[in-house]
């Protein structure tokens, strides 16, 4: 089982070290406010109060004994630079980064980030994907071009099989699966009939699939 350290734990921090402890992971967490580490002791494996600017205490944790590091500080860019490169140099073999923009991620990337992450920007992409289009409920950017995203069948598709529509010819977007009540089919025949209500997880260019939106406003809500 890998070990995983956050370092830092505001709101994004914590989060996703008490989320990912509940999923059965050994989490550390550290920060260098008491009030917060008290906050948090109880929810991960381990938690402590670490100067992460000071590579001492650090390598007094023993920080390069994790597999991933999750460096969640994006305010100050000072200590996250100190961080990554300290995980960096003690070996640390996944190094993941939080950034509020791309000059910040730039940088990150350049001293030995693995990944980098904007949880504030990637977030207010899914929000505003949701609030503009009454169908797409959920969206996950995997790159400036292409998204997974889940829509509720529109009512023009209803009745009809993912042959009779084309979608891979018209949209260029493939139908991972659908969605029907609590069942899910992970992989739908061509010739399966959709249903009112339905929901459909699909891939493709992001520009492709908000012309379905476009295309079909007499859409199903989600109820």
């Amino acid at each position: 089982m890998k070990q995983y350290i956050v370092i830092g734990c505001g709101r994004f921090g914590a989060s996703l070290a008490t989320t990912m402890h509940l999923l059965g992971h050994q989490v550390m967490a550290i920060d260098k406010s008491e009030e917060i580490i008290q906050n948090i002791v109880d929810k991960v494996t381990h938690a402590a109060i670490v100067d992460v600017t000071d590579e001492q205490s650090l390598r007094s944790i023993g920080l390069g004994n994790f597999d991933v590091a999750i460096i969640a500080i994006g305010s100050d860019i000072r200590a996250s630079i100190m961080a990554t490169l300290i995980a960096k140099e003690m070996g640390v073999s996944q190094i993941v980064c939080k950034a509020k923009d791309e000059l910040q991620a730039k940088v990150l990337y350049k001293i030995g980030a693995d990944r980098v992450v904007f949880p504030e920007r990637d977030m207010g992409v899914r929000v505003a994907h949701n609030l503009v289009s009454d169908n797409i409920l959920d969206h996950i950017e995997l790159d400036p071009e292409y998204s997974i995203v889940e829509i509720v069948t529109p009512t023009s598709w209803v009745g009809k099989t993912l042959v009779d529509l084309e979608l891979r010819a018209r949209y260029e977007i493939t139908v991972l699966a659908i969605k029907n009540g609590k069942s899910i089919n992970v992989t739908p025949s061509p010739d399966e009939e959709l249903k009112a209500g339905s929901i459909l997880v699909v891939i493709g260019q992001s520009s492709n699939i908000s012309s379905i939106t476009s295309e079909n406003k007499d859409i199903i809500r989600r109820k």
